[in-house]
């Protein structure tokens, strides 16, 4: 097969999207074991090339990048106006793997793509108006266009089903893994004093003023780190000296935090799967979540699981995690051992050829 994979999140900063389309992109490679083509192909930004390029180093992909003023826009006229097709660009295809930002018209082929999670539709207060408006129109095309529709969870397979009315047949699920960065050997970091990592870009779906709130019935010496970018709407409270804002950090320093945390804390009322959960139990940290069932195949039985807007049952969660470090440490790293790359990208391919074959 020759596999259009568009890559076009990955100019920005690998947050988890990002990470899902590397990562997938990856066990795409290694399932093929170099028997289909697979072209990463993305219309970007002026600067776009060059951090693709650095996403994507090592892997053994074709590279079609187009450097595009204003590439928003003319990705998304692009995909309303319905022309010209991919095929103009980039030649014959047996498949176009499509993601978050377009949805490119095609002559022939399977026609893929990867949802992540319905937040715009089912919690449109929790994005931004161009994130609802651009998702919402995806949404429809995947619904009316698409051959095979790959999810990251059981959880929004079923959403996707029942919200889109995508025919279950065409939902495949492919869970994510932690990158290789992230495990329990190697350095830890020392933050002066023991510490709860949180893990979050700084926006309202993230929930983290209950955390801050839990933080505080806890009392004590211990701190809170915050790791994560900048996000919009309102923001939690983080002016506390027993609070730290580290910011965006890289993967490798990420992990250092997870080794050196007491626990980790990922208190959001909504996600598409929560690989942040993976990465911590990866690393051996101890992990409390929501209870919202969206999180649920991230924990599996490996994480404390609390009620995420009421904070002091959040605070008894990560006392209960203090309290059994190393059986949840254990637990974690056996949970996250499971959650491999190559499976999504056999996932990937067993959908592709399910679609040929229709």
């Amino acid at each position: 097969m020759r596999i259009v994979f568009d890559v076009s999140p990955l100019s920005h900063p690998l947050l988890g999207i990002g990470n899902y389309i590397r990562g997938s992109l990856g066990g795409l490679v290694e399932a093929s074991a170099g028997q289909h083509e697979i072209v990463a192909f993305a219309p970007t930004s002026i600067n776009g090339p060059e951090r693709i390029r650095a996403a994507l180093a090592g892997l053994g992909v074709e590279l079609r990048t187009i450097r595009l003023p204003f590439s928003h826009a003319l990705r998304t006229g692009w995909s309303v106006a319905g022309r010209p097709a991919a095929e103009r660009l980039l030649g014959a295809f047996d498949v176009l793997h499509f993601s978050d930002w377009m949805f490119p018209p095609q002559r022939a082929g399977v026609r893929a793509t990867t949802i992540h999670d319905l937040v715009p539709l089912r919690h449109p207060e929790w994005v931004t108006p161009r994130t609802r408006a651009m998702h919402t129109r995806k949404y429809r095309n995947t619904a009316a266009t698409c051959d095979v529709v790959f999810v990251n969870s059981e959880y929004t397979g079923r959403d996707v089903v029942e919200t889109l009315g995508v025919p279950a047949h065409h939902v495949h699920v492919g869970h994510p893994a932690p990158k290789d960065a992230f495990r329990a050997e190697g350095s830890a970091a020392d933050l002066g004093a023991p510490y709860l990592l949180t893990v979050a870009t700084l926006e309202p779906r993230k929930n983290l003023q209950t955390l801050v709130d839990a933080h505080r019935l806890l009392g004590g010496e211990l701190l809170l780190a915050v790791a994560g970018g900048e996000g919009w709407g309102d923001q939690p409270e983080l002016d506390d000296p027993r609070i730290r804002r580290l910011g965006f950090v890289s993967d490798e320093e990420l992990a250092r935090l997870y080794r050196g945390a007491e626990a980790a804390v990922y208190p959001s009322r909504f996600e598409g799967f929560g690989i942040p959960v993976l990465e911590a139990m990866a690393c051996g940290c101890p992990v409390v979540v929501s209870a919202h069932r969206s999180l649920d195949e991230a924990s599996g039985d490996a994480a404390v699981r609390a009620d995420p807007d009421e904070p002091a049952a959040l605070a008894a969660a990560i006392e209960d995690a203090l309290g059994r470090r190393s059986e949840l440490a254990a637990k974690g790293l056996a949970h996250a051992s499971t959650f491999t790359w190559r499976a999504v990208g056999e996932t990937f391919l067993l959908g592709y050829a399910e679609a040929l074959g229709r």
